[in-house]
């Protein structure tokens, strides 16, 4: 049996893992009404800009604010959205399978977003060709993913989508489709709504300028909302991973508690056994 300063020294070190995880779950808590917050303001003004583009677009397909043109890079681009450190349970791992299952070296090209996804892709000799920081503020600066983005013919983006505080699941959607099912959205929501054509405004310089530019308005916004969704998701995840070792840790500690109470006494009556040894000895040492 150890001894009882070990295991009280190894409880110790257990009871700091339990602060430490209540307090990174109390943060993870408070983030994720935070970001929520943020999805919510998000999709709202997404709502509003397509009420508009949808009036004014030209062309039924989304043309990402491109010129007529433009050159594009004949690869599909598979943009990763993942965190930016551990400590967020298998959640990155589950989107890097997902990824590689579609991955093909002479087909695609990869954007990855946080540094976690970039260590995942080294550990599977993955190449990637772009690298972001995942933003640790509120105000999330897009344009230089847009600048990438426009260049491909194809997009793709996998990132962690939250369904509920203990569920979290990976998706993976075509960029051009997932703006029109959110357009489709917006548009049950704008039915009814005043109309915008040239007949009742003026569009400088043209209609066209004015279409591109609404779509690179709603391109900004579905990416952005892709992040926030994902950072919602991964703090959900964290979340849970905190409360899960959490609960370890005290199951832990408690037991190493009982173990040293065990050790302590199981000492106590060691020491009381060779007291009583030797005083028997004294004694019959004394009698002789």
């Amino acid at each position: 049996m150890r001894r009882p300063l070990e295991i009280k020294a190894e409880e110790a070190s257990v009871r700091s893992v339990v602060s430490l995880t209540s307090a990174l779950e109390t943060l993870s808590s408070m983030q994720i009404a935070k970001t929520k917050n943020k999805v919510l303001i998000s999709n709202q003004f997404f709502d509003e800009v397509w009420g508009i583009y949808k009036q004014i677009r030209v062309d039924v397909l989304f043309n990402f604010g491109r010129q007529v043109d433009e050159k594009l890079v004949n690869k599909e681009l598979l943009i990763l959205i993942t965190a930016k450190g551990g400590l967020s349970g298998d959640i990155d791992q589950r989107l890097i399978r997902k990824f590689l299952e579609r991955y093909d070296e002479t087909k695609n090209e990869v954007l990855v977003i946080g540094y976690h996804g970039a260590l995942k892709l080294k550990q599977s000799h993955v190449d990637y060709e772009y690298y972001f920081d995942l933003p640790e503020g509120d105000y999330i600066n897009v344009d230089p993913l847009m600048d990438i983005i426009r260049k491909y013919a194809q997009s793709r983006i996998f990132y962690q989508n939250y369904i509920s505080l203990s569920q979290q699941e990976i998706k993976d959607v075509d960029l051009s489709e997932a703006v029109s099912s959110k357009g489709r959205v917006a548009d049950m929501d704008t039915v009814g709504d005043n109309l915008v054509s040239e007949k009742n405004y003026i569009f400088e310089p043209n209609s066209y300028a004015v279409a591109a530019y609404l779509e690179n308005s709603i391109l900004r916004l579905t990416i952005s909302q892709f992040i926030y969704d994902s950072r919602l998701a991964q703090v959900a995840s964290r979340f849970k991973a905190m409360s899960a070792a959490k609960e370890r840790s005290i199951d832990t500690a408690t037991q190493l508690h009982t173990e040293y109470n065990r050790s302590k006494r199981s000492q106590v009556d060691t020491r009381l056994k060779e007291s009583l040894a030797g005083l028997k000895k004294i004694r019959a040492e004394g009698a002789a």
